[in-house]
């Protein structure tokens, strides 16, 4: 059977939305952010969902996480990209660089965090030890060596609960927790899909220096950064769905 793909994009990826109208899904959970579209990359047609909605006026807070994987998951998807814009706060990458993170840690509050309600099968505890699935985790750095492309492989990635940038202070907290990156969508998103069976895993697109970080305001290093890592973003998606549809390249 045909492995089926999704990619979950953030801002900045209009051309990924394109202007089809998209299917349009419900679920028990209401209607996921936007309508799913198709993408052909290369030989590939891969489900789109933009985490933000089409007009990107949907906060991290308020994403409706659970109706986005569901209907990934009813429309047979099996294996998910999470792309996710971050802030980096240790040295081990710098803005306008990949990364593939191998570990994350929760701060957001007031999400809806499981698909799971009160059944008859009962409470599921998923082990939530390596939050992303290691076999796409691999595939996706080999994709970035294949296209020449510095991907960093591993670190941890603090989701905050935003829509507010943090304090310095704030940061040189989650330093000493042991995070490298920083972003507000990461969580329940991986959580909720490995409740339901997917195949998930972050490709950290860095955009700025954490507060307190940088030399230059944040808004500024982003602006700065953003181009740069979006096109080897893509271009790594390109290699990735050429290498996946022929595992000997």
């Amino acid at each position: 059977m045909t492995e089926k793909f999704a990619i979950i994009v953030g801002s900045g990826f209009d051309e990924f939305v394109g202007a089809e109208d998209g299917m349009l899904a419900s679920t028990p959970f209401g209607e996921p952010s936007s309508p799913i579209r198709d993408l052909t990359i290369g030989d590939r047609v891969v489900r789109v969902l933009s985490r933000h909605g089409d007009s990107h006026a949907i906060p991290p807070h308020l994403i409706n996480y659970r109706a986005n994987l569901v209907a990934l998951k009813n429309l047979d998807v099996g294996t998910v990209i999470a792309l996710n814009t971050v802030g980096v706060i240790t040295a081990v990458r710098g803005p306008g660089e990949l990364a593939v993170p191998d570990q994350i840690i929760d701060y957001t509050w007031g999400r809806e965090h499981s698909v799971q309600g009160a059944t008859e099968s009962g409470v599921l505890h998923v082990d939530f030890t390596k939050p992303f699935a290691q076999g796409l985790r691999d595939r996706l750095l080999a994709a970035a060596s294949a296209a020449g492309i510095d991907c960093h492989d591993g670190g941890v990635c603090a989701v905050t609960q935003g829509p507010r940038l943090e304090t310095a202070a704030e940061i040189d907290r989650l330093e000493r927790d042991g995070a490298d990156f920083i972003g507000m969508t990461g969580m329940p998103e991986a959580g909720i899909a490995l409740e339901l069976g997917l195949d998930y895993a972050c490709l950290a697109l860095v955009v700025n220096k954490a507060a307190g970080r940088g030399d230059k305001p944040i808004h500024e290093d982003v602006e700065t950064s953003t181009l740069s890592v979006r096109k080897q973003a893509i271009e790594l998606l390109q290699q990735f769905f050429a290498y996946t549809h022929n595992p000997k390249q």
